[in-house]
């Protein structure tokens, strides 16, 4: 997951540190005049052992074998802005070719400039720390959004009496019905009632496969016959939530392009005939600048409150998933990262940031329950 970039960051990252090792000894060097010691013989030595512990290291863990057997600078040294630019604009291209929104680059950059050009950095500082916070506060920067509390709208929802109705929007055959059932699953695992509202009422099978997982799941869909008026469909699941006193109605809707007028027509009269709580983007991972396209303009018609982002197991560039919150300015609720119902986990910028940069090894079900 997301090997693309942490490739990239790792590269970045050295070449910066690299830069403010060589400044240091340059300063030291010039002035003193000085020869290469014995010390500093040995860690032409010690590079193929270098190379051989960091394989399957995090980026951190690799920073510190390389200071283990790299000199420290000798005096203080002020970073300039000629001294990280070019590598920052290696990284600037690699990023976009790893699928990251131009705007989220170049806010990127910036970010990595700001924390770093100016800096003293004395002998006594972490320059491995220094190097890689200014990194991941660039990351940490671009996915911070205000959360959506899901479990809050419903409660208060619930203690009106009425139900919660989130919509789901999307393209074809990013995983929107499956998404569906997944958040299903996990809204009647925490003790909710649930009922599933059949509005692809266009795609063939999308009826069968909706009532297929709502089967396996143990919840009600409401549905009617295909080619039906998918705002009609919902409305009489919403109408049977309220009668039956159930917490949540999940409307599922046909796959659409975003630039496909007539059908984004019929999903803003879906919106405006039932009124939901939260309107989600469902987005696949591996489509990269596609997915941020299709979430603006879906944004534009019907206003998203937030997406769903799934297959990011599979994603080993990361630039949809750095990306897509930042460029329509709403957050990611969730992460689809497997094939069964437990695989949908809440979007977390910790997350991210550990898989980028290879601090926790997360293990990923390859099984299928449907």
């Amino acid at each position: 997951m997301f090997n693309l970039l942490r490739e990239k960051f790792m590269k970045a990252a050295e070449k910066i540190k690299e830069k403010i090792y060589k400044k240091g000894e340059a300063e030291e060097v010039k002035k003193e005049e000085k020869v290469e010691t014995k010390e500093e013989k040995k860690i032409e030595e010690k590079k193929e052992v270098k190379e051989e512990k960091s394989k399957g290291m995090s980026f951190f863990d690799r920073f510190k074998i390389t200071r283990t057997i790299k000199r420290v600078i000798k005096k203080e040294v002020v970073i300039v802005e000629e001294d990280i630019e070019d590598i920052l604009e290696e990284l600037e291209l690699e990023l976009l070719e790893a699928d990251v929104a131009l705007e989220v680059v170049e806010k990127m950059i910036d970010s990595i400039k700001k924390e770093l050009v100016g800096k003293k950095i004395s002998p006594d500082d972490n320059v491995e720390e220094i190097v890689y916070n200014a990194v991941k506060n660039s990351i940490l920067n671009i996915l911070s959004r205000e959360k959506i509390d899901l479990e809050e709208i419903i409660q208060k929802n619930r203690k009106e009496g009425k139900p919660t109705v989130i919509v789901f929007v999307g393209i074809n055959g990013t995983g929107k019905t499956t998404s569906i059932a997944k958040l299903a699953y996990k809204l009647k695992n925490k003790g909710y009632s649930v009922v599933l509202a059949a509005g692809d009422t266009f795609r063939a099978g999308a009826i069968e496969q909706l009532e297929e997982h709502a089967k396996r799941i143990g919840v009600k869909v409401i549905k009617q016959k295909p080619g039906a008026d998918a705002a009609a469909v919902i409305y009489d699941a919403i109408q049977h939530a309220k009668a039956k006193k159930i917490d949540v109605v999940l409307a599922d809707t046909a796959g659409r392009q975003a630039t496909n007028i007539n059908l984004m027509d019929e999903i803003k009269k879906v919106v405006r005939v039932t009124k939901p709580d939260l309107v989600i983007f469902v987005a696949d991972a591996l489509t990269g600048n596609d997915a941020i396209f299709q979430a603006e303009e879906f944004n534009k018609a019907v206003g998203i409150d937030g997406v769903i982002l799934t297959k990011v197991d599979a994603d080993a560039k990361g630039g949809a998933a750095i990306s897509i919150g930042y460029a329509i300015g709403k957050p990611i609720l969730y992460l689809g990262v497997g094939q069964r119902y437990e695989d949908l986990i809440e979007f977390s910028p910790d997350f991210i940031i550990k898989k980028i940069f290879g601090e926790e090894d997360i293990k990923f079900s390859t099984e299928r329950e449907f």
